[in-house]
């Protein structure tokens, strides 16, 4: 790895069939050091055959077969990674894992996560609530053990209004809940000040950065997730569900953000485009 790391994530929606889609000619010319994949549904051996002898690939499985899967892999080897999120009894298998890099003398940890869809009243919204509440505790840890952190992955919530084009019809729906967008205003507040949330209740700040917000502006997304149904990759109705939330350190070292959209519907080889940002290290 040189001293500008290209980091890419991306839900694959499950990997083999991203691959039959396309996503290996994506891959080949985007000159990526290390790619942070969600969804990834598949064995570690699929993961390392699809993605070939150039790529050191940690992955995290899910406990269900053929569920959810987290995977990073990187063009050098990761000096050490871990799995281990939340409580000893909560199973966040196949939904977080990170890991060491030593890109030129520096250590740069990166995440790759995948934070459960939710479904408003039911046990899926109760296991997101959990995983948030497992990430609130576990970001300042990260930031202690690392200044050069970046935790990226589909995060299935959009933070703000501009971060999905019908914000308007989902403020009851999971992805745009008030309770849900105030772990966000709590990531991204101020370290170790108080901070108005989406929800009313306040909270303090943790002192993340939003990298895509940061770089894109103020402007309506870039979404990264398009429904398959109906018009909406069409019509770029979309939503910003995935992220790099980088330390402050690293925020600082980022750059040219893109979400590499498909050219056209049938050109997708998954409902999320990868995120991709330059790090100089």
């Amino acid at each position: 790895m040189g001293s500008r790391l290209r980091l890419a994530s991306v839900n694959v929606n499950g990997i083999r069939a991203a691959y039959r889609k396309g996503m290996g000619e994506w891959l080949a010319d985007r000159g990526v050091d290390v790619l942070t994949l969600q969804e990834v549904r598949a064995t570690t051996e699929d993961l390392e055959g699809l993605l070939g002898p150039e790529w050191n690939v940690l992955h995290h499985p899910a406990t269900a077969k053929g569920r959810a899967g987290v995977a990073i892999a990187s063009r050098g080897a990761a000096q050490i990674h871990r799995v281990e999120l939340g409580a000893d009894d909560f199973d966040s298998a196949g939904r977080w894992i990170e890991a060491d890099y030593d890109v030129d003398g520096t250590i740069v940890t990166v995440v790759s996560t995948y934070v459960h869809s939710g479904e408003v009243g039911t046990d899926k919204q109760d296991e997101k609530w959990k995983f948030l509440d497992a990430m609130s505790e576990r970001l300042p840890q990260l930031a202690e053990h690392s200044e050069l952190a970046v935790v990226t992955g589909d995060l299935n919530v959009g933070h703000r209004e501009l971060d999905i084009k019908n914000w308007k019809g989902n403020v009851k729906r999971a992805g745009f809940l008030p309770r849900e967008r105030a772990y966000f205003d709590r990531f991204f507040g101020p370290a170790g000040e108080h901070v108005e949330t989406a929800d009313g209740e306040g909270g303090t700040g943790l002192g993340w950065v939003d990298v895509g917000r940061r770089l894109a502006g103020e402007v309506e997304g870039p979404y990264s997730w398009w429904s398959w149904r109906g018009q909406a990759f069409d019509n770029d109705t979309g939503w910003r569900i995935d992220y790099h939330v980088a330390t402050p350190a690293l925020a600082e070292r980022a750059s040219g953000l893109v979400v590499d959209r498909a050219a056209s519907y049938d050109k997708r080889w998954s409902d999320h485009a990868p995120v991709v940002v330059d790090y100089d290290i």
